[in-house]
């Protein structure tokens, strides 16, 4: 099976997927070379359903406006809305407080405090 690139329409790398024995090869030909994984019949279906599912999420995610929640409701994964992309890396509550440790794009975190009812705008729910 060829895959092609939604975008260019330029081919993205082989993928084939074949029965080997009882198990099922997973062959995906990638810029930096080529990627082989084996696995069982239950486990490939698992696999297809998770890529499935996160096609989904990043199909929505393209047209989805941006969310506000409340800092008490921050999750990890979360990425704010702004001009430099903060995700967060966790969230402890202390009280009134919440303490969120945050991500940079180019791997540096912090720590910020925020009272539990700040309003957070979202560019993306994490997981």
């Amino acid at each position: 099976m060829k895959s092609v690139n939604e975008d260019s329409g330029a081919p993205a790398g082989d993928l084939e997927v074949t029965p080997v024995g009882a198990g099922v090869e997973i062959r995906l030909g990638t810029p930096a070379g080529e990627l082989s994984l084996i696995c069982t019949p239950e486990r490939a279906r698992e696999l297809a359903s998770a890529l499935g599912r996160a096609a989904e999420e990043a199909d929505s995610l393209r047209t989805a406006d941006p969310v506000t929640v409340r800092a008490d409701e921050l999750r990890r994964g979360d990425v704010r809305d702004g001009d430099r992309a903060m995700t967060v890396d966790g969230v402890r509550t202390d009280g009134a407080t919440v303490h969120v440790t945050w991500k940079s794009g180019a791997g540096r975190g912090w720590n910020q405090l925020y009272d539990a009812d700040a309003r957070i705008t979202l560019r993306r729910r994490g997981r």
